[in-house]
């Protein structure tokens, strides 16, 4: 359904103020990873003292036990990137997107729309609704999962929220510029455009 939050074509009073290619900005690529290992630090270092993550690699249930519990999160992973980029995609369709092309750049797989503008908190939204969703609902798993696949849910939840750290950046970003910003992502880049006189 398309609705306001969304433009096809650029108003005439708009004017570029950012480039942003995660990928290819050295400066913004380092920021990114740097933030994905820190938060991989703070969720990993403390939880090893509260659930061993020996319980992971036990034996105690068996060799069949131990390689579901690896055959699971294999699989969880491959699943959850797919429906990382298809909640993506979903918030952009609920707003009024056209058409959404996915990809994969070498470094990460993206969800992105070639023939719309958003408005900031649209794409706030867009960008931030996997980490959300999948981190309400790993952080669930993580409390009734038995014991020994405690560290299948919690590692879903670190490569959800450590994956989500160029989401969060961009976010970051776009906070600090005008209300009225409008933003393009093709999902390999994105271009931000503002009202010439709010500039």
């Amino acid at each position: 359904m398309r609705t306001e939050h969304s433009l096809r074509e650029l108003p005439q009073s708009y004017v570029l103020i950012a480039d942003i290619d995660l990928q290819k900005n050295k400066k913004a690529f380092l920021i990114v990873n740097g933030i994905a290992l820190l938060i991989i630090a703070i969720m990993v270092i403390p939880m090893l003292f509260i659930v061993p993550i020996s319980t992971l690699f036990s034996f105690e249930y068996g060799l069949g036990r131990y390689a579901l519990r690896f055959g699971v999160l294999l699989v969880a992973m491959i699943l959850y990137i797919i429906l990382h980029e298809l909640t993506h995609a979903a918030v952009m369709r609920y707003y009024g997107a056209k058409k959404v092309q996915f990809g994969f750049t070498g470094l990460y797989a993206y969800a992105g729309s070639k023939d719309d503008y958003f408005d900031k908190r649209s794409y706030t939204v867009i960008a931030l609704a996997p980490l959300v969703v999948f981190g309400v609902l790993f952080l669930a798993l993580c409390f009734f999962v038995p014991g020994d696949f405690f560290w299948v849910a919690y590692l879903l939840e670190i490569i959800n929220v450590s994956g989500a750290a160029g989401d969060i950046y961009v976010s970051w970003k776009f906070s600090k510029l005008p209300q009225d910003i409008l933003v393009k992502d093709t999902g390999a880049s994105m271009t931000v455009y503002a009202k010439n006189e709010t500039v």
